[in-house]
Formats: structure tokens, sequence, C-alpha cells
């Protein structure tokens, strides 16, 4: 037991696992590999770790529990984080701009930072990560830990670090891809159509979702 942490092997196995299970966090971040390039699909992998991060600290200090315990603010947080999800879909369908790497240095540079803001607030809308946060890390935390709330970080970041490696792992294996296939502009168009409608799917999947709280 280290930190007031139990089981510490079995926790990094379990995370890992749960973190190769794909999601909108990770179709997020392969969409904009593919559509946009290796530069947005890591700053994509970047936000969504950011995201995990305010999650990993609103659960420490008890915020997140205050979410999870009322239906109402659930509920809110919810439809917020779906209708970001069908706006940024809406967004991706429609919008008909160059790859970032095409661009600019300075347009690349905000292109890129938007894209980071963007994987921040698709886990930070999610309540479903609050919920997930609070149900899964406490249970390697012992009882008898002295500071319970640097346990939780501490697993909280071990957590966030196994998945942001395999985040940007993703990212880059997918915009090789989109590297062989990016002959002309129209494919790119199509791929950033398709990830839209992924979007807007997921925030629809979201609206409709009940979790038990």
């Amino acid at each position: 037991m280290t930190a007031g942490i139990e089981n510490p092997l079995v926790f990094l196995g379990a995370g890992i696992l749960l973190n190769l299970y794909p999601g909108p966090d990770t179709l997020y971040i392969i969409g904009r590999s593919l559509a946009q390039g290796r530069g947005a699909g890591v700053c994509a992998a970047l936000g969504i770790s950011t995201g995990a991060l305010v999650h990993t600290l609103l659960g420490a200090f008890g915020l997140s529990a205050v979410l999870a315990a009322s239906a109402s603010a659930f509920t809110i947080v919810k439809y917020l984080g779906a209708a970001y999800l069908i706006y940024q879909g809406l967004r991706l369908f429609f919008d008909s701009s160059a790859p970032a790497r095409a661009k600019s240095g300075n347009q690349a540079s905000s292109g890129l930072l938007h894209i980071y803001r963007q994987g921040v607030l698709t886990n930070v809308l999610n309540p479903k990560v609050a919920v997930f946060f609070l149900a899964f890390l406490p249970q390697f935390i012992s009882a008898s830990s002295p500071n319970k709330v640097l346990s939780f970080v501490l697993l909280g970041l071990i957590f966030i670090t196994t998945g942001t490696i395999w985040c940007i792992i993703v990212a880059l294996f997918s915009s090789a891809i989109a590297a062989r296939l990016h002959d002309s502009g129209k494919t790119t168009g199509r791929l950033r159509k398709i990830n839209g409608i992924l979007f807007m799917l997921l925030g629809l999947k979201l609206a409709v979702s009940r979790v038990d709280i």
C-alpha cells in the first residue's frame, strides 16, 4: 500500500483496460486526427486529458459528489454536454476549411488551441465521467489513508497518464492513416462530415442516456 492506495497494480491494469475502451473522447481524437492531421489529434488528446484532470480535482474535493447526488444537476450538465456535442458535430459537418497543417502558422496555432479547448469541454461536460471517477477511484483508497484527497488525486493522475499515452498513440496512428487517405480535399471533407455525424449521434446518445445516481 502506497500513499493510502490499495492494490496499485490492479488499479493500473484496470485503468489501462478502461482507457482502451472506445468512447466519445476516443472518437473525438480519431475524428480530429483523420480530418486535420497529427497536430490536431494530439491537441485533442491533451484537451481530453485536461478535462479528466478537472474531474479528478472536482472529485477529490467533493464537488463532483454534488453532481452525482443531484438528479437535476446531473440532467442539466448532461444536456449541456449533449448540446455541445451536437453543436460541434454540426460545425464539423458543414465546415469546409482546409486542414490545419495547410494554413499559415498563426491560423494553425489558433485552430489547434480551439481543438484543445473543445477536447477539454467535451470531457468536462460529460457527467458520466464525473460519476465514473467517483465510483472507480475510491475503491483503491485505503479506509485508513491519512489523506484521502491526496490518494484520490494520485489515482486520478495515474489514470490520466496512462490514458494520455493511449490517446496520443490513437492520434498518431489515426493521423498516419489519414496521411495515406488525403489524396484530395474531397477525402478530407468526407472524413470531416463523418466525424460530424458521429458527434451528433454521440450527443443524442448522451441526451437520452440514464445513469443511476
